[in-house]
C-alpha cells in the first residue's frame, strides 16, 4: 500500500560528473523480496469468499448447463464469474443468481473447461474447476454464438524496471509474453496506469528515462495514463517523453492538455481504438496528490500551471465522449491505489473513485504497488464494474477478458493475474534483450564500482511496505548518516524516497567477480554505486534547517496521516515518536521525545534538522514545516548514503544491518 511519492530535480550532467568522481574516490578507498499481495484481513470474520462448488456441468443445445452452489461470505458476495477457459466468453452473474445458468459457446471455440469464482469487496475467490473438459468434437453439437472476447493487458508503475531480474520480468520477457497474448486474440489492447518512468534504476534514470519509453514501444503498448512520477522532471521532459512514445498518452482530469505535446503527438482526454472488430474507449486520471509529490514548479509552463482534479467530473465527461464516438465499452485508467481491506471494506482512492465513475466496464489502478482485483455489484441488466491493479516494476500484469454479446453489451469479465513465474519459460525477445544490453553496457563501467559489503539484505517493500508503515533498517541507517554528516540534532526523510532493497533487486551487476545475492550466494554481499542509485534515484539534495517543536509534531502528523503505505511516512534519527492509527488524522501522534526520552513539546523551541530539499519545499505535504527561509542546501542524499556505506565497510568489514531500536512505535494493534 504505497503512495510512492518522492521526486527529483532533473538528473543532469552534474550528477553524472559527481558519479564519476565518486567512482574514482571509492576505487581509491576500497583499491528479490517478493511483495506479499494477499489482501490484508483484520479479523477472521472478514475474507474473500470460498470457491463455489460446481455440482453439475453438461452439454445443452445452446451451451453448457452449469449448476453450482452459491456461497456466503463477509463482506457479502457481490457476484460470480463463470468461464469456460481460454478462447471463451465468460459471463458475470449477480449475487441473486439461482445458481443454474447456461454458459454460451462462441464461434470457433475449440474446448471448454468450466470454472467459477465468487467475488466480494475483498476480492475474488479461488477458481473452482469442473473435472471434465469438453472437446471440440463435443462442442460441435452445440449452437454457438457470435459473442466476442476482448482482451486487455494491463500493468502499472513500471518505474523503469526494464532489466529482467528474479522478480521483475523486464523488457525482453514482457515483449515475448505480450506478443503471445496477442496471438491468441486479435482484439487485444495493452495499457499502463502510469509511473512508467521516475523512481527508476540507473538503466533508465541515467538516460532521461528514454530506455523505458523505447521498451514500451517495443512491447507495443497502446495507451498510458500519467502518474505522479511522469512529472518528476519539468514539462520539457514530459514533452520529450511524449515525443518518443509510439503509444497514446491520455489524461482526463487535467485542467488543460496544452503543454502535453511534442510535434504531432499530444496527450488526449480520451481515446477510442478499434482492433479485431472491437472498439474500446480509454479514459485516464492521475492522482491529485501529484503536486505535493513532485518538485515544486514541475507542473508549471509559460506562466501557467497544470492542475489535476481530485474528482471524476472530467473522467465521466470523457467516458461519455468515448461512448458517443462508438466505443463498445470504456476502460478507466486511474493512477490511484487500493490501500487495504479492513473491517469488511476495501479501502483506497481507487475504490472511492471507481464507485463514482459512470459507465466504465473496467477501472484499472496503480500507484500503491499492490495486487488487487474485485468487482462492484451488478445485476441482470448491467455487468458489475471490475477493479484491478498490479504490483510495480513489471512483477506481473493483468489479463482481463470482457465478453461482448451480439448487441455489443458486456456480459462478463474475468481477471487473471500473470506473474513473472507464469511466463518464466518463455524465450526472451531478442530485440528487447539487445535494447537493455545497449544501455547496460554504457552503465557498467561506472556503476559496478564496489563501495562496500553488507552481511545481509536491507529490507524494502512488503505488505505494507516496511519503509512506508514503520521503522525500517534502511531508514535508520540513512537518517543516522545524514545527522552525523551535518551535525544536526535530528534527521528526517520520507519512506517513499527509498526505492529498493540494498543490495538492490533492480540493479544487476555485470562484474561476475562481485558476490551478489542469489540462490548459490551467501553473505557478505558486495554493494556498488548502482545499488546506491537504485535505492536513492532522485538526485535530491540534503538541506540543513531548523524545525520548531510545534512543527515537528505537525510534520509527524502529516507523515502518518495516510498510514499504511504512503510515501510521506517518516524515517528518522535523533528522536522517537509513537502513533495510533485508530485516532483521527491530525491526532495520531501520541508522543515525541529525544532519543534519551526527554519530551519534545509542541512549542517554538527550534531544533536543527537534516532533510531532503524535496520535503523542505513542501513535497509529500510537508509544507512549511522545515523552515525553507533558513534552509541551506548541502550534498546529494545519494552521496551521503554512499559515503556512509564506504565508511562502515572500511578495513574490509561488512556492514551489519542495524537492529530496529524502537524510534518509531505504532501503539495500537
Amino acid at each position: 500500500m504505497i503512495t510512492h511519492t518522492q521526486n527529483p530535480k532533473t538528473q543532469g550532467p552534474s550528477l553524472r560528473l559527481r558519479l564519476s568522481a565518486i567512482a574514482s574516490a571509492v576505487a581509491l578507498a576500497t583499491s528479490a523480496l517478493v511483495v506479499l499481495t494477499s489482501p490484508q484481513v483484520t479479523a477472521n470474520t472478514f475474507s474473500v469468499p470460498a470457491a463455489p462448488v460446481i455440482k453439475k456441468a453438461y452439454l445443452a443445445s445452446n451451451g453448457i448447463r452449469v449448476v453450482f452452489d452459491k456461497v456466503s461470505a463477509t463482506p457479502a458476495v457481490t457476484g460470480y464469474v463463470l468461464s469456460s477457459g481460454a478462447g471463451s466468453c465468460a459471463i458475470s452473474l449477480p449475487a441473486t443468481t439461482s445458481g443454474v445458468v447456461t454458459l454460451p459457446i462462441i464461434t470457433g471455440q475449440s474446448s471448454a473447461t468450466i470454472s467459477i469464482k465468487a467475488v466480494n469487496a475483498y476480492g475474488f475467490s479461488p477458481a473452482r474447476t469442473w473435472s471434465k473438459t469438453f472437446t471440440a468434437a463435443e462442442l460441435a453439437g452445440v449452437t454457438s454464438t457470435s459473442w466476442q472476447a476482448v482482451q486487455l493487458l494491463q500493468l502499472s508503475d513500471l518505474h523503469g524496471a526494464i532489466e529482467g531480474t528474479a522478480t521483475n520480468a523486464g523488457t525482453a520477457l514482457l515483449t515475448t509474453a505480450f506478443a503471445a497474448e496477442r496471438a491468441k486474440n486479435p482484439a487485444t489492447f495493452t495499457l499502463s496506469a502510469g509511473d512508467n518512468i521516475g523512481a527508476a534504476p540507473p538503466i533508465s534514470s541515467q538516460f532521461e528515462e528514454l530506455p523505458t519509453i523505447e521498451s514500451m514501444n517495443l512491447m507495443k503498448f497502446d495507451v498510458s495514463g500519467f502518474g505522479n512520477h511522469e512529472h518528476d522532471r519539468n514539462i520539457a521532459h514530459v514533452q520529450k517523453i511524449i515525443g518518443a512514445s509510439d503509444f497514446q498518452w491520455v489524461a482526463s482530469n487535467y485542467n488543460t492538455l496544452e503543454p502535453l505535446k511534442s510535434g504531432n503527438k499530444a496527450a488526449k482526454s480520451y481515446l477510442v481504438l478499434e482492433r479485431g472488430g472491437a472498439k474500446v474507449g480509454f479514459v485516464a486520471g492521475n492522482t491529485e496528490d501529484t503536486k505535493e509529490q513532485i518538485f515544486p514548479g514541475n507542473l508549471s509552463f509559460g506562466g501557467k500551471e497544470l492542475v489535476i482534479s481530485p474528482d471524476v467530473t472530467g473522467i465521466n465527461a470523457a467516458v461519455k465522449a468515448a461512448k458517443a464516438e462508438g466505443a463498445d465499452f470504456v476502460v478507466a485508467i486511474l493512477h490511484q491505489g487500493w490501500q487495504e481491506n479492513r473491517d469488511g471494506e476495501a479501502k483506497g482512492r481507487l475504490i472511492d473513485l471507481a464507485k463514482q465513475i459512470k459507465g466504465a466496464a473496467v477501472v484499472f489502478g496503480g500507484h500503491s504497488h499492490q495486487t488487487y482485483s474485485s468487482a462492484l455489484a451488478g445485476n441482470a441488466a448491467v455487468n458489475g464494474t471490475v477493479i484491478a491493479m498490479t504490483r510495480n516494476a513489471g512483477q506481473e500484469y493483468n489479463r482481463v477478458t470482457l465478453c461482448l454479446d451480439s448487441s455489443r453489451r458486456v456480459r462478463g469479465t474475468t481477471v487473471d493475474l500473470v506473474t513473472r513465474a507464469n511466463i518464466a519459460t518463455l524465450t526472451p525477445n531478442a530485440d528487447g534483450a539487445a535494447l537493455v544490453k545497449k544501455y547496460k553496457d554504457q552503465l557498467n563501467a561506472k556503476l559496478d564500482v564496489k563501495i562496500g559489503q553488507v552481511n545481509g539484505i536491507f529490507p524494502q517493500g512488503g505488505s505494507p511496505q516496511v519503509q512506508r508503515a514503520g521503522e525500517a533498517a534502511i531508514g535508520n541507517f540513512t537518517a543516522d548518516a545524514m545527522r552525523k554528516k551535518y551535525g544536526t540534532e535530528f534527521a528526517y526523510i520520507n519512506g517513499g524516497g527509498i526505492r529498493d532493497k540494498f543490495p538492490a533487486a533492480t540493479y544487476v551487476a555485470a562484474d561476475k567477480s562481485l558476490n551478489r545475492p542469489g540462490t548459490d550466494k551467501v553473505a557478505p554481499y558486495d554493494v556498488t554505486l548502482g545499488d546506491a542509485l537504485a535505492v536513492y534515484p532522485f538526485g535530491n539534495t540534503i538541506g540543513v534547517s531548523v524545525i520548531t517543536g510545534e512543527n515537528l509534531w505537525k510534520a509527524l502528523e502529516n507523515g502518518v496521516s495516510n498510514w499504511p503505505g504512503d510515501g510521506r511516512f517518516p524515517q528518522i534519527s535523533g528522536f522517537k515518536f509513537s502513533f495510533d492509527t485508530t485516532k483521527a488524522v491530525g491526532s495520531r501522534v501520541q508522543s515525541v521525545t529525544r532519543a534519551d526520552g526527554t519530551a519534545i513539546a509542541k512549542d517554538s523551541k527550534e531544533y536543527t534538522v537534516a532533510v531532503p530539499d524535496f520535503m523542505i519545499y513542501g513535497g509529500d505535504g510537508y509544507v512549511g514545516f522545515f523552515t525553507p527561509s533558513k534552509a541551506k542546501l548541502r550534498g546529494l542524499l545519494v552521496d551521503v548514503f554512499i559515503e556512509a556505506v564506504t565508511e562502515a565497510s572500511s578495513g574490509g568489514k561488512a556492514i551489519t544491518i542495524p537492529a530496529l531500536d524502537g524510534r518509531i512505535t505504532k501503539v495500537n494493534p
